[in-house]
């Protein structure tokens, strides 16, 4: 069984994630889903054992407190009608911020597609904090591991993609993954168990 696996949908957010892992890390697999949750969805099915999964990558902002470049923790994942729990969210972002990132905790929503305008206003008065692409199946496998989601904010309500503005979130968030790998193996080996609950 691998000890950690992380997920990323995209090439550029993999590169930058194994760009940033330890000498020594043994034990940890990064795998491309590819991008949307269809892909990440043929992904799911095929998931090698792993005892924690992290599913790493760009997100957007729908809460208007979220800069370029900071990281999202998801305290639970919105998918459809489901939802589920990342107990151990807090404990992550604290390793993240005492590495220096500026980290904290949230609601994340999966869509089936990019949010712009006035949805993200609608989604974020539902709750949600952020917007992503692949988590969602990914975490309707992940019964029996230690799951988290991390994003880090690269477009927001005031600066939403395409705009040049997102060139530079780009930049910011990929230094961001870069600086996430030895936080998630702290995370990964930190013996807390796996509660993760779909509702």
């Amino acid at each position: 069984m691998i000890p950690l696996l992380i997920c990323t949908g995209l090439g550029i957010e993999s590169r930058a994630v194994r760009r940033g892992l330890p000498a020594c890390s043994a034990g940890v697999q990064v795998m491309r889903t590819g991008f949307g949750p269809r892909r990440a969805a043929r992904t799911a099915a095929a998931l090698p054992p792993s005892r924690a999964l992290a599913v790493v990558g760009f997100g957007g902002a729908l809460n208007g407190s979220l800069r370029p470049g900071d990281v999202l923790v998801a305290s639970e994942i919105r998918y459809g009608d489901l939802a589920y729990s990342c107990p151990s969210a807090a404990a992550l972002a604290g390793l993240l911020s005492r590495a220096g990132l500026p980290a904290r905790t949230g609601v994340l929503l999966t869509s089936g597609h990019v949010v712009t305008g006035a949805e993200r206003g609608r989604l974020a008065r539902e709750g949600a904090d952020a917007v992503d692409m692949e988590t969602g199946p990914l975490a309707a496998v992940a019964s029996g591991r230690l799951l988290a989601a991390v994003r880090v904010i690269v477009d927001t309500p005031a600066a939403p993609l395409p705009t040049p503005a997102t060139v530079r979130g780009v930049r910011l968030a990929g230094r961001a993954l870069r600086r996430l790998g030895p936080g998630l193996i702290r995370w990964a080996a930190s013996g807390l168990v796996p509660e993760e609950v779909g509702r």
